[in-house]
């Protein structure tokens, strides 16, 4: 996101709270299958060593990759999260009043999805990286984002 965008720095309690306001619910989490992403050869090797560095629990739920797999792509819970490197740059991330994040100095974009848990995508890293949280994490994202934050903060480097 470029500065002109509202990024707003918040404690992981804060950020739940906007969520709150701005997710819906819904009675399925995330898909267990998944696209895998397509990014060029710089990003695969971003997110390849973010596999690498990938908690085993999140939220307290364990590690389950959705199908295909991929080190393009991670799971927990049986599709309740749901992270895939390398997807193309949101068109949202253009909005000034699109609604972003900052959670453990990671900066998201905050995206709810109708029926589901929101959508994030990590802004001003080399590789985009979005996660799709199931409904029992439209009002709360803290845990999720506080888990991944360090392995994201390790493996792709901010932007310049």
């Amino acid at each position: 996101m470029t500065s002109s965008h509202r990024l707003v720095c918040v404690p992981a309690a804060a950020a739940a709270a906007v969520l709150l306001a701005a997710a819906g619910c819904s009675p399925t989490d995330a898909p267990a299958s998944v696209a895998v992403p397509s990014p060029s050869a710089e990003e695969t090797t971003f997110c390849r060593a973010l596999d690498r560095e990938l908690p085993g629990t999140v939220a307290g739920l364990g590690r389950s990759d959705p199908e295909p797999g991929s080190e393009l792509t991670a799971g927990w819970g049986d599709g309740a999260i749901v992270l895939r490197c390398g997807v193309p740059r949101p068109a949202r991330m253009s909005d000034p009043d699109a609604l972003g994040a900052e959670v453990n100095g990671v900066g998201w974009l905050v995206e709810p999805r109708e029926g589901d848990g929101p959508r994030l995508t990590s802004a001003s890293r080399k590789a985009y990286v979005e996660v799709l949280l199931g409904e029992r994490y439209a009002h709360d994202v803290s845990g999720p984002l506080l888990d991944l934050a360090g392995a994201l903060k390790k493996a792709v480097p901010p932007t310049l």
